[in-house]
């Protein structure tokens, strides 16, 4: 599968059932991965009259936190690909009487108004382009010379077993379930740092720098089935499955993520990135 064919797959399933679910998931996903939040925004100036552009801002809670750090002064931009995930975005702006823009587009070839931005941030959501130079580049004009990149990615897979448990464990049992292609858009795309620096480079950004996050995550057992069918690969084709079919592929999940679960609770690891960039302050060859 091509990363332009797999970069497609994603953007219907982001506009269709991924979203969705994750719109239906928003409260679970918001509270797992609020350290996440905190951390990408701590670095927005308080009271300034910043401009914060957030790509892949889903269902919008680090829109809404950067917004409130900024105050009335600064403006938030969040752009996503996926209708459902904003328009729970723009719910949760209306109700949290917050000054931010919501924009349904590709971060890669939306035209931004050059300059514009101080600052992009992003948690989750910048593995996802089908060139990823260009959309970084893209994202370069966007801001203004100075302006910074801060971005949360995960790192690779083998370092994050939770979120690779209950596929491995459906696998044999699943043969439909969808397969993505390693160097194709997808969760664990930006976790070789070696990588990603050049792609940054060559994109235009400097001062890069890659933080290790490793975060304790956690969530009620009472929830585990729930996220187990709604989110990733097997969330987008559970619904499809007949009943006994689905029966086999939760109890393989749910056995899968017995090594995750303490005292009610579902605990694991969360292995990310910090990456950091600017846009110089003078551009080579000026």
């Amino acid at each position: 599968m091509s990363a332009q064919t797999d970069k497609l797959t994603q953007d219907t399933g982001w506009a269709g059932t991924s979203g969705a679910n994750w719109v239906a998931s928003q409260a679970l996903l918001d509270a797992t991965f609020e350290a996440f939040e905190h951390r990408l925004v701590e670095a927005v100036s308080p009271g300034s009259g910043d401009w914060v552009l957030d790509v892949g801002c889903g269902t919008g809670a680090t829109v809404v936190a950067a917004a409130r750090r900024l105050g009335e002064a600064g403006r938030v931009v969040g752009i996503d690909i996926s209708a459902p995930m904003l328009e729970a975005a723009r719910r949760r702006v209306r109700d949290a009487r917050a000054g931010v823009e919501l924009i349904c587009a590709d971060a890669e070839t939306h035209h931004f108004l050059p300059g514009r931005f101080d600052r992009v941030q992003s948690r989750f959501g910048m593995m996802f382009f089908a060139d990823e130079v260009a959309a970084l580049r893209n994202l370069l004009t966007a801001v203004t010379p100075g302006g910074q990149l801060d971005a949360v990615v995960w790192r690779v897979a083998e370092d994050n077993p939770f979120m690779t448990a209950a596929a491995r464990a459906v696998a044999p049992i699943l043969a439909e379930l969808p397969r993505s292609d390693p160097d194709g858009p997808g969760q664990f795309r930006w976790g070789d740092a070696e990588r990603v620096t050049a792609l940054l480079a060559d994109a235009g950004w400097r001062d890069i720098r890659f933080e290790p996050l490793d975060i304790g995550c956690q969530f009620p057992r009472s929830a585990l089935e729930s996220y187990l069918i709604r989110l990733g690969p097997v969330g987008r084709i559970y619904d499809q499955l007949d009943p006994e079919r689905q029966r086999s592929v939760l109890a393989a999940m749910v056995e899968a993520m017995v090594p995750f679960i303490e005292n009610q609770f579902v605990r694991f690891n969360a292995a990310c990135w910090q990456i950091k960039a600017i846009r110089s302050l003078v551009e080579a060859g000026s």
